[in-house]
């Protein structure tokens, strides 16, 4: 409904094939989008997705108000039209755009009226004549019906929230007296009890002496815009507080990993009693594909009798519970083998108390007991890749013991190995996510190319030379799990 306050400057149409190429792209987008809204994940337990549905939908709704506005634009003032009368088959083509209206009132679909939507709707009130002039489209927003006959200025508030009459009355005032333009939203109950929120625009009216004659208003149903913006913005809240979980969870399992791992840098030297000591040095390697910490550790001990603890591990899971899991783990085994339990039987303990834990999990394990005296290696492992033996440039997997994975049943028993090492070995322990790489690169490929790296294990200088060596190799790759690897080499 134009304004004479605009009379000296008419409105040119514009050209309706650009208008039609607008409409077009409107509607290829929207399907665009609609596609990928239906693609999008809906688990509703992740809160990432959960905001990339609310902003698909958001989007959705915004280019619907597009579709219709542009199809608004094409037909011009549009032309009430009587039930069951044709209309234009470009008119038609802008239902693509929103339901039929009324739908969103739960009301069945009347008659179309030129391209407008129910969602939009149009009022005058005149202060000459006490008339009232409303669309058929604010009769739909409203819930009123037509026999009632269109609200008064007075009569409207009655409808609105109470929190948000003082608002409404205000822009009308602001209107009416100071002839400032109105721009506003507000919450209305209608007749059947929904609650819609209804965005107002409008002018006065000045009659030839400049005072105000009458007001003008476009009002529009924004209820699912605004939803699908609340929508966003809880999911967006959601997300960041998820965000602010991970971040504070990875920092204290961080801190936890940390404070339980040996501390050591470089090479640790163990077993100096014995005419071959060993040279121990060890690495971490965090998963590419997630932010959180695993339960994955290592640790070298030198024992009261003069033997020295070695032992690798893993627990299932990430985060907190997996590196307390692992702390309780770690501090068990090591409590243990001070106190001279010997492997096979330390697994079983670690077993018995994996599984009564009050945070199950699985794990697997390794622990070898080395005699620099006798120069033998004692060891057990839980369901774990044997140690790797370089001798001479050429390595070779130990033949495992028995032994199933931590917590996986209870009263198993585990088997001992022993393997008698000669000056100038090495040995290679590792986690499983050490060789279980992303692509083609299985646990096999990954551990063939472990052994390929014998003859330049066979050259370095020190064992953290050759934790040095594996990393190169395997620290650049995309893992799916975390990992540890430690190299001990025998001394002369």
């Amino acid at each position: 409904m134009p304004s004479p306050l605009f009379a000296d400057r008419p409105a040119q149409p514009p050209e309706p094939g650009a208008v039609d190429a607008l409409i077009s792209q409107t509607r290829r987008l929207r399907g665009e989008v609609d596609a990928v809204r239906r693609d999008a994940a809906a688990d509703e337990d992740d809160p990432r997705q959960r905001w990339q549905r609310a902003l698909c939908d958001l989007a959705v709704h915004q280019l619907d108000d597009l579709g219709a506005q542009l199809g608004q634009l094409r037909a011009g003032v549009p032309v009430e039209v009587q039930p069951g009368t044709e209309t234009g088959g470009e008119a038609v083509r802008d239902a693509d755009f929103a339901t039929d209206p009324g739908t969103a009132y739960g009301a069945a679909a009347p008659a179309r009226t030129g391209a407008l939507l129910s969602r939009v709707g149009s009022a005058e009130w005149n202060l000459l004549t006490d008339e009232v002039s409303w669309s058929e489209e604010l009769y739909q927003i409203f819930g009123h019906t037509r026999e009632n006959g269109p609200m008064s200025l007075d009569e409207m508030p009655t409808m609105v929230f109470a929190e948000d009459q003082p608002l409404l009355q205000g822009m009308v005032t602001d209107c009416l007296i100071d002839g400032k333009p109105i721009d506003g939203e507000f919450r209305i109950v209608r007749t059947d009890g929904r609650v819609r929120t209804v965005h107002m625009t409008g002018e006065p009216v000045l009659d030839a002496d400049g005072c105000t004659a009458s007001m003008w208003a476009v009002l529009r149903d924004v209820s699912e815009l605004r939803r699908s913006e609340r929508a966003v913005r809880e999911s967006r809240a959601g997300l960041e507080r998820s965000r602010d979980i991970e971040r504070t969870e990875r920092r204290i399992a961080v801190e936890l990993q940390e404070a339980v791992l040996p501390p050591w840098r470089g090479s640790l030297h163990f077993a100096h009693d014995g005419p071959a000591p060993l040279d121990v040095a060890a690495h971490y390697l965090p998963a590419a594909s997630t932010g959180l910490i695993g339960g994955d550790w290592y640790d070298a001990l030198a024992l009261p009798d003069g033997d020295a603890l070695l032992t690798v591990g893993d627990l299932t899971g990430h985060g907190v519970a997996a590196t307390s899991s692992m702390a309780m783990l770690l501090g068990a085994l090591r409590g243990m083998a001070v106190a001279g339990i010997r492997p096979a039987a330390l697994m079983g303990h670690l077993n018995q108390l994996l599984e009564t834990s009050v945070q199950p999990a699985l794990g697997s394990a390794m622990c070898c007991r080395y005699d620099p005296v006798a120069q033998t290696l004692t060891w057990a492992q839980a369901g774990h890749p044997a140690p790797l033996l370089f001798r001479d440039g050429t390595g070779r997997a130990l033949r495992r013991p028995e032994g199933v994975l931590l917590g996986a049943t209870g009263g198993t028993a585990y088997d001992e190995a022993e393997t008698r090492l000669l000056p100038g070995d090495l040995l290679v322990l590792h986690t499983d996510g050490l060789t279980r790489g992303s692509g083609a690169h299985d646990d096999d490929t990954g551990a063939r190319r472990l052994l390929a790296l014998g003859p330049r294990l066979a050259g370095a200088r020190d064992a953290r030379e050759g934790v040095r060596t594996v990393v190169e190799e395997f620290g650049e790759e995309s893992r799916e799990d975390d990992a540890c690897v430690m190299v001990v080499r025998v001394g002369h």
